[in-house]
């Protein structure tokens, strides 16, 4: 038996977290790697997941999710109408997200928010949060943004890159008949107007 342990002792298996190194003399040596264990080793994702838990507060309410924060926002964007000032109440919840959610929440708010509103985008044309100055300027905000800063959004609810955008917008001329030129589609194979 005590022949066992010292061969067992002596015997050298090579495991994945271990690799064999030549040397510069010629020699090879086996070097074995930091073995961390899984629980201790800590990735982005589990720094995000941790970031996605525990109750954040905004405004008047406190929300344990980030979907939970997105639906509210969302339904306040849909529900309210367009080109009206929102109540003091919401617009508590809008100025803390806008503070606490946007990268750039001073330079946005400018000399001072005096009212936010719902409008449509002139060139998106998608209904968006507009805040409107004390000077009388106003300057959209996205939701979502501020949303995902405060709890990152699952993957399918995160904010997509401005890559489309600065391309145009990712519209290729599809539909009916669209494409290049005055072609005006099939028609009636050709034949003249009367």
């Amino acid at each position: 038996m005590a022949e066992e342990q010292s061969a067992a002792e002596t015997t050298v298996v090579q495991t994945p977290s271990q690799e064999t190194v030549e040397s510069k003399t010629g020699g090879k040596r086996a070097r074995e790697e930091e073995t961390v264990r899984p629980e201790t080793k800590k990735t982005k994702v589990d720094e995000k997941e941790v970031r996605k838990t525990g109750p954040v507060d905004v405004g008047y309410k406190k929300f344990d999710a980030s979907v939970e924060m997105f639906d509210y926002f969302y339904k306040l964007l849909h529900y309210w109408p367009p080109n009206l000032n929102v109540n003091k109440y919401e617009h508590t919840m809008l100025l803390d997200l806008l503070k606490k959610g946007h990268l750039e929440a001073e330079k946005k708010m400018g000399t001072g928010i005096n009212a936010f509103q719902v409008r449509y985008h002139p060139q998106w044309k998608s209904r968006c949060f507009f805040l409107v100055r004390v000077d009388g300027s106003a300057d959209d905000f996205s939701f979502r943004k501020c949303v995902d800063h405060i709890l990152p959004l699952p993957e399918n609810m995160a904010v997509k890159s401005d890559v489309n955008k600065a391309l145009g917008g990712g519209h290729t001329g599809g539909g009916r008949g669209g494409g290049r030129g005055n072609w005006r589609g099939r028609g009636r194979g050709g034949k003249p107007r009367n």
